[in-house]
């Protein structure tokens, strides 16, 4: 078994409902175990700025899945909810970025664990602090937490927790 992280993100149609039911289907994936959620964030667009707030969770999970079979599944399901790649960092219906694969460092054209931008972003380690906060990410030698920590005021004033 391996510890995954997940990020996920929705701003188009009903996007508490679709990032539940979203989480639904994770949870029902088989080789999936020890399932933890974090509440729900409201966070400011990043990149294309003129589109509506997001809402984003953090899970994780112990999976017997290998890192691309839970990629495509998590593909899969954004195909599902209809998401549409019409732009970089435009609107969406659902997102599923694959943030952490255990202490698996992997950088190829279909995939990169740990992600790469994630020490950035502070719509991902919010939520991600809030089931994780001790995890180790392998790339930067540095906790979750950590990482929390180290964001810039501004970035950490774009996200604002719904439910506790």
């Amino acid at each position: 078994m391996t510890l995954a992280v997940l990020s996920l993100g929705s701003n188009l149609g009903d996007s508490q409902k679709i990032l539940k039911d979203a989480v639904s289907d994770i949870k029902n994936i088989e080789g999936i175990s020890d399932f933890k959620l974090s509440p729900f964030y409201k966070t400011k667009p990043v990149g294309y700025m003129d589109q509506d707030d997001f809402v984003n969770l953090a899970c994780s999970f112990e999976t017997t899945l290998e890192p691309l079979d839970l990629l495509h599944n998590m593909q899969a399901l954004e195909q599902k909810y209809k998401r549409v790649r019409l732009f970089k960092n435009g609107p969406r219906t659902l997102d599923i970025d694959l943030i952490v694969y255990g202490d698996l460092v992997l950088n190829t054209q279909e995939l990169t664990v740990p992600h790469p931008r994630m020490h950035e972003r502070a719509f991902v380690l919010a939520p991600l602090k809030d089931i994780e906060p001790n995890l180790t990410v392998s790339t930067f030698n540095t906790t979750v937490q950590e990482l929390y920590e180290q964001l810039d005021d501004k970035e950490k004033n774009d996200v604002e927790i719904i439910n506790g």
